[in-house]
């Protein structure tokens, strides 16, 4: 088999298998088009915990995924394929978008950016975040939008992102002396609540 063929036959194996258990539908359906509703709040939520290192953790989640986007758009320019749907016979399609390039994969992206900078932030505790992503990314072939290879490349792109950022990003004088800022700021208009003492 070339890559194509391959590419085709484990779609196939993944999104056949809503044909077989169609009860799993609407939870991939759901996995897939809004578990980005939760990775914003889980942002939301870490960035106001009001810790510094959560909030560096954010920042570098955020300029991941901006830099495996414009990887992404560049690897797009050198492979084109539409989504699966709007290329082969009987597809279990659940979601219905406009045709465009599917490669790679921008929900992949955006879940991978953010999964492996919480691990390598968090460490071991941090593992947890990677089925999460693994599991969205399943979703976007088992609904019938995507190759497998539009997202083992966008995941590829992020960790590769994701690693860069990481040994790069938290130490820049700039990002401190931002974040610094923004922090002064924020406690002259929302003061933290002082601790009290245990009896």
């Amino acid at each position: 088999m070339n890559g194509m063929e391959m590419n085709i036959h484990y779609f196939r194996m993944i999104n056949d298998l809503g044909k077989q258990y169609p009860a799993l539908n609407p939870v991939f359906f759901v996995i897939a088009e809004y578990t980005v509703y939760v990775l914003a709040l889980i942002a939301l939520l870490y960035w106001f915990s009001r810790k510094h290192e959560n909030r560096i953790m954010v920042i570098c989640g955020t300029i991941t995924f901006v830099l495996a986007e414009v990887l992404g758009k560049i690897a797009g320019t050198l492979h084109y394929n539409a989504q699966p749907f709007a290329e082969l016979t009987d597809v279990n399609q659940l979601v219905f978008k406009a045709v465009n390039n599917s490669f790679p994969s921008d929900h992949t992206m955006l879940f991978f950016s953010f999964c492996i900078t919480f691990l390598l932030f968090q460490k071991t505790r941090g593992i947890l975040w990677i089925p999460f992503a693994i599991v969205v990314g399943i979703s976007r072939i088992w609904v019938g939008v995507h190759y497998p290879a539009d997202v083992l490349v966008g995941a590829l792109i992020s960790i590769g992102s994701a690693l860069a950022v990481y040994m790069l990003v938290p130490n820049l004088r700039i990002v401190q002396a931002g974040l610094e800022l923004y922090e002064k700021a924020e406690r002259a208009v929302l003061p933290a609540k002082a601790k009290t003492k245990g009896y």
